[in-house]
């Protein structure tokens, strides 16, 4: 009885196991199904999905944005292409700006397009650089490759000359062009203002304070960039305060004033110019722009430079 009472316990035991083994092997089996519905939903997901990218790069293929098809060829006619790439190259002009002003240049009357054509073309004809001080000048007077063209910093055309100094020109004399500052009786050509460029004359000038003459060195000294004395128009300023027949109306020089920009070159820029107007061997003044603290600034915003400059050139008041 106790025999067969084991024989009957370890049958049961044998069948719970299969029971349970079984029931672990359809809950896995179940599983592994749910996974693969979840694994097949996702691949179709997948496929839609590069169906979709597929069919958007068929749709947003046909013209990309420089107005080149998908084929490599221009959706413009060929003289709108080379205008819009013409504009292109202006700075601050991306290629979506370019395309409006050409197209703004198409919608116009043809007379004014041309105004435009001619004001290009009369800039790179006729301007050129003062024959004393270098600052532009019109000269339309003047006969055809005389004259010296233009080279401003950063105009892509300055030739043996390093970035920081444009190309000197050579002096024209009393035969080159003369600006309209220099060749105003109502100046004082006794006093030289020194600039780096031209535009720096102009915000000179739109101030309205100065009533002297300027002289533009087309650059400054930078030892690192490659650019000595020699590169800038120094050696014409000595040759003004030197000789008053190199100047303006030949008046002789009182006064020169370093308008320089605050930076490290131009600092070393002065104070070689200083120390050459030094050796001319004339009594030259020589003065510098007054730096501090601007108006309607506060002195807790302001830099140390600014801060030091300005005790350094306080003014007396009583």
């Amino acid at each position: 009885m106790k025999h067969e009472a084991e024989m009957r316990e370890e049958r049961s035991g044998k069948e719970d196991g299969r029971a349970v083994g079984g029931d672990a092997g359809g809950l896995t089996g179940s599983g592994g199904k749910a996974g693969g519905d979840v694994v097949r939903k996702f691949g179709a997901a997948g496929k839609q999905t590069a169906r979709g990218s597929t069919r958007t790069e068929a749709v947003g293929g046909g013209v990309s944005s420089g107005g080149v098809s998908a084929g490599g060829v221009s959706a413009y006619p060929e003289s709108v292409q080379r205008l819009i790439d013409e504009l292109a190259k202006l700075p601050g002009i991306g290629r979506r700006s370019a395309e409006r002003l050409a197209f703004h240049v198409l919608k116009t009357d043809r007379d004014e397009a041309l105004k435009l054509a001619r004001a290009v073309s009369d800039v790179k004809r006729t301007v050129r650089h003062c024959g004393v001080c270098f600052n532009l000048a019109d000269g339309a007077g003047m006969k055809s490759g005389s004259g010296t063209s233009i080279a401003v910093e950063g105009s892509g055309e300055e030739t043996g000359a390093s970035e920081g100094a444009a190309a000197v020109p050579e002096r024209g004399g009393s035969g080159g062009a003369m600006c309209r500052i220099c060749a105003s009786g109502n100046r004082d050509r006794s006093t030289v203002m020194v600039v780096e460029q031209p535009k720096d004359l102009i915000a000179l000038e739109q101030t309205g304070m100065y009533k002297g003459v300027y002289h533009v060195l087309m650059g400054r000294i930078s030892p690192l960039d490659g650019v000595g004395p020699g590169d800038v128009t120094i050696g014409e300023l000595m040759g003004r305060v030197s000789d008053p027949e190199a100047n303006a109306g030949g008046v002789a020089v009182r006064e020169v004033v370093l308008a320089l920009n605050p930076t490290l070159e131009a600092d070393g820029t002065a104070l070689y110019i200083a120390e050459q107007l030094g050796r001319t061997g004339k009594s030259v003044r020589v003065t510098r722009l007054a730096r501090g603290v601007p108006t309607g600034t506060q002195l807790e915003f302001a830099n140390k430079a600014v801060l030091a400059d300005a005790i350094q050139g306080r003014q007396k008041m009583l």
